[in-house]
C-alpha cells in the first residue's frame, strides 16, 4: 500500500459524517432566514439524505438473509444457537426494564410537568390537537391493543415467505425462515447443502460490500437529512417551554449510554471509550435516520468487523434486536407518561408506575424499528394505565409533539447502542468475541474503473 493511499483513510468515516451532521445544522439555521430556504432544502436537499436511508432499507433484509444463514451453516454445535437465543432475549428484557426505572426515577425526581404555564399547554393544545400524525398513531395503537395474547407468536410465522421479505417491518418473519432454512441446511449431508452454502457465502460478502459503497455517501447524506430536520423544527417558544421534559429525556439516555458502558467494561471486559469510538458511524447514523432497521447494515458491519462479534452471533442478535429491543424509546415512554400525568393534574400511584414498566416492556416487543413508533408505544402505555380519557390522552400527545423528532433521534441513538452491547455479551458468554477484523470502506475500489493492466 502507498503512503498516499495510507494518509488517505487516516480521517476516520465517524468524524466525516460528524462534519457532515454539523454542517446540515448550521446550514439549516443559516436557511431559516432565506426567503424560500426551507423549500430550497426540502426540495432539493432533503431526497439526497431520502435516497441515502432508502438505500440502507434496501439491503437490510439481504444482508440478514445472507448472513444469518452464513452464521447458521457455519454453526458446528447447534445447542449454542438455543443457548444465543435465549441469552439474547433475557438481556433484551433486562436491559429494558433498567431504561424504564431510570426514566421513571428521573422524572419523578426533577418533575418537568408541574409548573408548567396553562397558556403554554393551551397553545400546543391548539397547534397539535387536530394533528392527522396523532390520529394515525391512535388508528395504530388500537390495532395493536386489539390483538389476541399470542398474536406476536402467530405474527412470525409469514404464510407468504416473498412477501416477508418485501416489507421490512416483518423482520421477525424473515428471521423465522432464515432460522428454519439454515437448520435444515445442517440437517441434510454437507455435500447437498454445499452449493446453497457457497451461493450465501459469496452474497454475503457481495452485500457486505453494497454497504461500504452506500457508507462512502454518508457524510453529504447526513448534511442533508440535519438540514432538513432542522428547517422543519417548530415553534422555538414552544420548544422553549418542553425544555425540562427534554432535558429529563435527555439525561435518562445519557444514563442509560452510562449503563451500556459499565456492562461493556465489566461483562465484555473491553475499554468503554473504544468501544464507542468503534460504533460512532452507527450511532451518528441512527441519531440522524431515526430508524433501527435503516441502521442495521451499518451496525452489523461495525459490530463484526470494529468490535470482533463473530458472524453467527451478530447476524442473529442485532436484527432481533432492531425489532424487539427499545431500550431508549421504553426510558422515553416512561418519562413522557408520567410527564403528561403531572402537566394535567393526574396522580399516578406506585402501581400506576409499575404497569408503565410491564406495559412499556411489551409495548417495545411488538413494535416497529421505524421513526414515529414511540408515539404509539405512549398511547398503548398511557390507555393501560386507565386514568386518561381520549381527550387528555391527545392533549398529552400534542404537548409533547413538539419535541418527539429531536428525541426519536437520540433514542434511537441509544437503543443502536444497546444492540451493540448485548450482543458483545452474548459472544463473550459463549466464546464468540474475537479480535476485530477491519475492512476499510473504500478497499478494492481502485479496482473499480481504474487502470485494468495491473
Amino acid at each position: 500500500m502507498t503512503s498516499s493511499s495510507t494518509t488517505k483513510k487516516k480521517f476516520p468515516l465517524h468524524l466525516k459524517i460528524l462534519i457532515g451532521m454539523v454542517a446540515g445544522i448550521l446550514f439549516g439555521i443559516g436557511m431559516w432566514s432565506v426567503s424560500g430556504g426551507k423549500d430550497l432544502i426540502m426540495d432539493w436537499i432533503k431526497p439526497l439524505g431520502t435516497i441515502f436511508v432508502n438505500l440502507l432499507k434496501l439491503i437490510a433484509i439481504p444482508l440478514i438473509v445472507a448472513s444469518l444463514i452464513k452464521g447458521i451453516s457455519d454453526l458446528k454445535d447447534i445447542s449454542k444457537f438455543r443457548k444465543m437465543g435465549g441469552r439474547s432475549i433475557l438481556l433484551y428484557i433486562g436491559t429494558t426494564i433498567v431504561a424504564i426505572c431510570i426514566g421513571l426515577l428521573m422524572v419523578n425526581i426533577i418533575r418537568p410537568g408541574e409548573g408548567m404555564p396553562q397558556e403554554t399547554i393551551q397553545k400546543m393544545t391548539d397547534t397539535y390537537a387536530g394533528n392527522s400524525n396523532i390520529s394515525e398513531k391512535f388508528a395504530e395503537a388500537d390495532s395493536q391493543i386489539s390483538s389476541g395474547p399470542l398474536d406476536f407468536l402467530v405474527d412470525m410465522v409469514p404464510s407468504n415467505v416473498f412477501q416477508a421479505l418485501g416489507d421490512n417491518g416483518n423482520m421477525l418473519q424473515v428471521i423465522f425462515f432464515v432460522i428454519f432454512f439454515g437448520i435444515a441446511m445442517l440437517l441434510i449431508p454437507e455435500e447437498k447443502a454445499k452449493p446453497l452454502k457457497d451461493f450465501f457465502d459469496g452474497l454475503n460478502d457481495v452485500i457486505l460490500k453494497m454497504v461500504d459503497l452506500i457508507m462512502l455517501s454518508a457524510p453529504y447524506a447526513v448534511f442533508a437529512l440535519m438540514a432538513s430536520v432542522v428547517v422543519s423544527s417548530e415553534d422555538p417558544a414552544i420548544l422553549v417551554g418542553l425544555l425540562g421534559y427534554a432535558l429529563t429525556v435527555v439525561g435518562g439516555l445519557f444514563l442509560m449510554i452510562v449503563f451500556y458502558l459499565i456492562l461493556v467494561g465489566l461483562v465484555v471486559k473491553k475499554n468503554p471509550f473504544w468501544f464507542l469510538k468503534q460504533l460512532a458511524p452507527a450511532q451518528l447514523l441512527a441519531f440522524t435516520t431515526s430508524s433501527s432497521a435503516a441502521t442495521l447494515p451499518v451496525t452489523m458491519e461495525r459490530v463484526e468487523e470494529h468490535l470482533g462479534v463473530e458472524k453467527e452471533v451478530a447476524s442473529f442478535v442485532l436484527p432481533v434486536g432492531a425489532t424487539i429491543n427499545m431500550d431508549g424509546t421504553s426510558l422515553y415512554q416512561a418519562v413522557a407518561a408520567v410527564f403528561i400525568a403531572q402537566t394535567l393534574g393526574v396522580d399516578l400511584t406506585f402501581g400506576d408506575q409499575m404497569i408503565i414498566i410491564l406495559t412499556a416492556l411489551m409495548a417495545s416487543i411488538g413494535s416497529a424499528a421505524v421513526p414515529g413508533a414511540g408515539m404509539v408505544m405512549l398511547i398503548i402505555v398511557l390507555q393501560a394505565i386507565g386514568k386518561f380519557d381520549p381527550v387528555q390522552i391527545q392533549i398529552g400527545l400534542a404537548l409533547i409533539f413538539a419535541v418527539d423528532r429531536p428525541l426519536d433521534m437520540l433514542r434511537t441513538t441509544v437503543n443502536v447502542t444497546g444492540d451493540a452491547t448485548v450482543s458483545m455479551m452474548v459472544a463473550k458468554s459463549l466464546g464468540k468475541l474475537g479480535d476485530p477484523h477491519v475492512q476499510e470502506w473504500d478497499d478494492h475500489l481502485e479496482n473499480f474503473g481504474g487502470d485494468q493492466k495491473h
